[in-house]
């Protein structure tokens, strides 16, 4: 069995509205769900990601209106790593950025900065040879598009500890044999990395601006021998979890990161067109009865991307 890269990455926001339009607006991505929290469904569950919604692409947010600013830690993931097409991509997000009064470090072949919670962010230039993986924005040249995840950086205490899960386990390879920081998860189709960095001595805090969990994509008819698989090598799962859009199973890695495995399939165009993807709110067949009352406790959002043309 292998992983097919990063299928998505959740995290906090406090004000779903600003998220919308920094998400959609600001980066150039499309929105793809607009739904709620499957465990607490009195909150948003925000997607984003290509125009056509597909794990390898979807940075997913849950809004917690006020939640206080987190502080990524020991245990946490700290940088979300996209890919772009080129240098010049690069200094076109710097500028842009600029424009938005976000502040950006160039370093060489990538360039840092953090969204207006200081959720952080690297941009690097994009040698994986994967499919691209990009939205259509008005303000973002199809050139300079964000192309989908190249991986994610974690701060932790001890990396060795968690060299059997990710080698062993769940088939990560390693950058580097002497080294238990860096490794990649790579499929038939696409690939991410997984790298850690020192902790830093303050202790993290949940909340605004920080990373919830990190999901790696199975292929649907491998999800239930993946969850038999960690569970034997001694990590609790959650077992399986119907999120109606994919299959999931959770479980925290050794260094305290919330794992996710969820399936390729069905997807969202499962219940929606394409066309109409995250224009409305959409809810899980479970949750449809009680419309009127979860609509009621959410904050209206606008739509982020005009309405297809009929016919």
């Amino acid at each position: 069995m292998q992983l097919e890269g990063i299928h998505h990455i959740s995290s906090i926001t406090s004000d779903a509205a600003r998220n919308v339009d920094f998400y959609v607006r600001v980066l150039g991505l499309r929105m793809v769900k607009k739904t709620v929290n499957q465990d607490e469904p009195s909150v948003y569950h925000l997607f984003y990601a290509d125009e056509a919604g597909s794990p390898g692409a979807d940075l997913t947010f849950f809004e917690y209106p006020g939640a206080r600013k987190g502080r990524a830690g020991a245990g946490m993931i700290h940088t979300i790593v996209l890919r772009v097409g080129s240098e010049a991509s690069l200094d076109f997000w710097r500028l842009r950025l600029a424009d938005e009064r976000l502040e950006s470090e160039r370093d060489g072949r990538s360039l840092r900065f953090a969204d207006p919670e200081g959720l952080g962010y690297e941009l690097i230039v994009d040698e994986s040879g994967d499919a691209p993986l990009t939205a259509v924005s008005p303000d973002v040249p199809a050139e300079h598009a964000i192309r989908g995840f190249a991986g994610a950086r974690a701060f932790t205490t001890a990396p060795e500890r968690s060299k059997a899960l990710l080698g062993e386990v769940l088939g990560f390879t390693p950058g580097d044999a002497d080294s238990a920081t860096q490794w990649e998860a790579r499929g038939d189709r696409r690939g991410g990395f997984y790298a850690y960095d020192p902790a830093p001595q303050e202790r993290g805090r949940g909340g605004a601006g920080t990373v919830h969990h990190i999901a790696w994509a199975s292929y649907d008819d491998e999800i239930e021998a993946w969850n038999a698989r960690v569970t034997q090598a001694g990590t609790h799962t959650t077992g399986l979890v119907d999120r109606f859009w994919f299959r999931s199973v959770y479980f925290r890695e050794p260094s305290g990161v919330l794992f996710e495995l969820a399936t390729l399939g069905p997807g969202f165009t499962s219940d929606e067109p394409i066309e109409q993807l995250g224009q409305t709110l959409v809810l899980p067949p479970r949750f449809e009865s009680q419309r009127a009352e979860i609509e009621a406790k959410l904050t209206p959002l606008p739509n982020p991307r005009p309405a297809a043309p009929a016919g």
